[in-house]
């Protein structure tokens, strides 16, 4: 299910919250109506968590990360790192980088097992990418963006791109993420799909805005409808294994 929230009246809810299998970091010091949003959804599944890197609320933005692992931005604090990973489930590895593109959300996308970066990423960052996710990496564009982690959304069910990305580039990133891939738009009509947008295998948060063709999009390809948190595990391995044999 899909639900619409705002952050201090802001739309971009992707901005200020982070949202995988495992866990949920939330911004700090925002109205205490979007962290409950949160929890009514999320708390009895997985942690929320608030928190801030580098004093920003902006997580969203600085950090990367799936069920298996967090990457953090070499602006983060000890004080910070130590509360986030006291807070975190003890199998999820939590990393600080040092990578010159440091607003991580934006230079990388990723499921629990693939990841899209930036072109220009460090090559010593991919590899840290690679082992602490534990994900396949692969250097792409999305719409002629290298911004990979702002134009587009992934889960383990689907991924939602930039408006203008074309059919073959669908296709391409489709068979790379083996996942189905779908262009749209969030929040009446904005490209910059993950910052209006946080999403996981079961459930999605977006701005206010959004539409309601926005969000039947969003469930359709999120496969939120149908999805529980118990059953998405089981579902995702066995299909897995129906792709790798066909």
């Amino acid at each position: 299910m899909a639900t619409r929230v705002q952050f201090e009246n802001n739309n971009e809810v992707g901005v200020f919250a982070r949202l995988t299998n495992g866990y949920c970091l939330v911004g700090i010091g925002g109205s205490e109506n979007f962290y409950s949003v949160f929890e009514s959804e999320l708390a009895d599944h997985i942690p929320v968590i608030h928190a801030s890197i580098a004093g920003c609320r902006i997580l969203g933005r600085l950090c990367v990360g799936n069920s298996k692992g967090l990457l953090l931005p070499n602006t983060t604090t000890d004080q910070e790192m130590m509360h986030i990973r006291n807070s975190l489930p003890d199998k999820v590895v939590v990393q600080r980088i040092d990578e010159r593109l440091s607003a991580l959300g934006n230079s990388i996308c990723c499921n629990d097992y693939v990841a899209l970066t930036h072109t220009d990423l460090d090559r010593e960052t991919e590899e840290i990418v690679a082992d602490v996710l534990g994900v396949e990496v692969f250097r792409q564009t999305i719409a002629g963006n290298t911004l990979v982690g702002t134009y587009s959304c992934l889960t383990n069910q689907g991924a939602l791109v930039h408006p203008r990305t074309s059919v073959e580039d669908q296709d391409e990133l489709s068979s790379l993420l083996q996942v189905p891939v779908v262009a749209g738009t969030i929040n009446r009509g904005s490209d910059v799909i993950a910052a209006g947008l946080c999403v996981n295998d079961w459930c999605a948060f977006c701005g206010l805005d959004t539409t309601s063709t926005e969000i039947s999009v969003v469930e359709n390809i999120f496969k939120l409808r149908s999805a529980q948190p118990s059953r998405i595990v089981n579902e995702m391995r066995s299909s897995l294994i129906d792709s790798m044999q066909s």
